[in-house]
């Protein structure tokens, strides 16, 4: 029998006071989780989660009994679990406190790990974005956040993710650099599109930006041409540094489609018209920040700078 999400929602709230003998609000209240949008049931799922995970804090087989849970539970740095997982679930008040906390320090902390600017804004962001939840398995949004058990600090957590993702990036790019120098096979290189591909593929491209609205183009210029981080533009449009993430996106993958249309209607197969939007930037005789121009200053002011976030 399928299960209602209200009783879903009671059930984990009355499996909690069953395990521990205490009830939910009393864990609610010192994780002060209704300022960041976590309900009494949403917080009692994932100290049920955690708690399994680690099995109450037991030796492994041990059966905890219900002070052993109670205080398991205690232990966990209960505000910073509320934060990720409201965060996780896409609530704003949630992202409003942690771009206040850790943002800035992130990126301090990332430009720490990498020893560049460059490379430190780059690293940040890239968590940052997958933080937000813009990848999704199986329909549902996936936040690296929900896997944060409370047992460490949040910006421990923070920390150690940058310089996983830090390891990784090392490892992938030396698996692509191994080889001696002359034992690398030459890249194959793309063809040149005939002439009448380009001359289409210019056409189309400068009628779809065309039709972008102003803060469109900002964005789009503001990211991929002026390489601005997701919080100035955020701080430009006064957004969320979410929504912008989110934009970004949703943009791309609408110029995709519409250039992709674009071709078809030319006369191109769906094949050629893929094989073309894979055409060298360079090949293409055309000005993206003329198409992309727009008095950004103007139309949209800079927001005040807040205080300076804690160090991670």
């Amino acid at each position: 029998m399928a299960v209602s999400a209200a009783g879903a929602a009671q059930n984990a709230e009355s499996h909690f006071q069953e395990l521990c003998g205490l009830p939910i609000d009393e864990f609610w209240r010192a994780a002060d989780a209704a300022s960041v949008g976590l309900a009494t049931t949403e917080l009692a799922q994932a100290l049920l989660t955690v708690g399994l995970k680690y099995n109450y804090g037991a030796a492994p087989g041990v059966l905890a009994s219900r002070a052993q849970i109670a205080a398991f539970w205690r232990t966990l740095q209960l505000p910073d679990l509320a934060l990720a997982h409201a965060c996780a679930l896409g609530r704003e008040p949630a992202w409003d406190r942690f771009i206040r906390q850790y943002r800035e320090p992130m990126t301090q902390a990332a430009i720490g790990i990498t020893g560049s600017a460059s490379a430190g804004h780059e690293l940040a962001d890239s968590l940052y974005s997958e933080m937000f939840g813009l990848t999704e398995r199986d329909g549902l949004r996936c936040s690296p956040l929900a896997y944060y058990s409370g047992r460490g600090s949040l910006k421990g957590f923070l920390r150690a993710s940058l310089a996983q993702r830090h390891v990784d990036h090392h490892r992938r790019t030396g698996r692509e650099t191994s080889l001696p120098a002359g034992e690398l096979a030459a890249a194959p290189v793309a063809p040149t599109p005939p002439p009448d591909v380009l001359a289409w593929l210019q056409t189309c491209l400068a009628t779809t930006l065309s039709r972008l609205d102003p803060e469109e183009r900002f964005v789009l210029s503001a990211w991929f041409l002026d390489r601005r981080t997701l919080l100035e533009i955020s701080r430009t449009l006064r957004v969320h540094e979410a929504t912008v993430s989110r934009r970004i996106g949703r943009l791309t993958d609408r110029l995709h489609k519409e250039l992709l249309a674009s071709l078809r209607e030319s006369g191109m197969s769906q094949a050629a018209a893929e094989e073309a939007l894979g055409t060298d930037p360079r090949d293409i005789n055309i000005n993206l920040r003329s198409l992309l121009q727009t008095s950004a200053s103007r139309t949209f002011p800079e927001q005040s700078v807040s205080p300076e976030p804690e160090q991670i």
